[in-house]
């Protein structure tokens, strides 16, 4: 009877043991997609929406602007990650815009949400177009383990304690100059770090530190007076917590039909986390596409090596003047 007991007992500490290095190995592979999901860029921030990457760009134009951006990594890979964002921007005709950034970010079993308010300020430097813009976005910040997805036991502390940290504030502020040709800017995003940096240490993974970017437009081809093709450089530095920073070099090509108000985009960014983007696009009226794709040449590439994006935008109420 007693060697009976002893079996049991063997075979119930075997299979806790089982159920914990389960779930202790998807949180560790859901870690390491998430890093690679923050590394992996969201494309629309370099010329679609650049809103997404810096407060002081929220309604810049007289008009509403609405953005919607899909981002499926590792197209094929069971819980891969995937990125959905939507934001509104709106300057009514004056110096302030206002903004909604709402961003999900799903991998395995973890997901985060973040639904951010925007305040922009744009102080015109002189009649040419040029702007100094400031902005703060305040919000709340959400990470959680899909508790009914577990493979293993149900209970694990470690699950539970993930989800322990509940929601949590969170900002960004950021600051750009701008004009019809050159556009600099920096963005500090994650603010939270600043004021709960116990729980920004438990749920971030690779978290974005710093955004910053140059671009600067040239006009390649003229007729009737008008630019038909032009070309706009970009550079940005993004900094990543906890790995190396990553430097983007990349091009927008677009070329502009005044008599039809279409225009039509080509554009090609390298990142120096040893990934390439492609993408094509079409602003035609008040709805534009974007269509990005993303190869790794690095180490993932033998086993992952596609991220899918679609990025679609909106210009609505425009205004004459601001």
């Amino acid at each position: 009877m007693l060697n009976k007991d002893i079996t049991k007992n063997k075979q119930r500490i075997s299979g806790l043991i089982k159920a914990l290095t389960i779930n202790c190995t998807v949180l560790i592979l859901l870690c390491g997609n998430y890093a690679h999901a923050q590394l992996t860029n969201i494309q629309s921030i370099y010329f679609q929406n650049q809103y997404l990457a810096n407060p002081a760009l929220a309604g810049m134009a007289p008009q509403l602007n609405l953005n919607m951006d899909y981002h499926q990594q590792w197209i094929g890979v069971p819980g891969s990650p995937t990125l959905t964002t939507f934001t509104a921007d709106y300057n009514s005709g004056n110096k302030v815009g206002l903004g909604l950034n709402v961003y999900g970010d799903n991998a395995g079993l973890i997901s985060r949400t973040r639904i951010m308010g925007t305040y922009a300020y744009h102080i015109p430097l002189n009649d040419k177009g040029a702007k100094l813009s400031f902005g703060l976005s305040i919000g709340f910040a959400d990470a959680h383990a899909n508790e009914g997805d577990v493979v293993g036991d149900q209970g694990d502390l470690a699950v539970s304690q993930f989800n322990a940290h509940g929601v949590y504030a969170d900002g960004d502020i950021g600051v750009a100059y701008t004009s019809p040709k050159f556009n600099a800017q920096l963005s500090l995003p994650n603010l939270k770090r600043a004021f709960f940096q116990t729980q920004a240490d438990a749920v971030d993974v690779e978290a974005s530190t710093f955004y910053a970017a140059m671009s600067y437009k040239i006009q390649l081809t003229y007729a009737n007076n008008y630019s038909i093709f032009s070309i706009e450089p970009k550079v940005a530095y993004r900094g990543v917590m906890g790995y190396s920073n990553v430097f983007d070099v990349g091009f927008n090509l677009y070329r502009t039909t005044f008599e039809d108000n279409y225009q039509l985009n080509l554009q090609g960014i390298y990142h120096s986390d040893n990934s390439l983007s492609w993408g094509v696009g079409i602003d035609y009226h008040t709805l534009g596409l974007l269509f990005t794709y993303t190869y790794n040449t690095g180490q993932l590439s033998s086993y992952a090596n596609n991220t899918f994006e679609l990025g679609i935008s909106l210009k609505l109420l425009k205004k004459t003047t601001l």
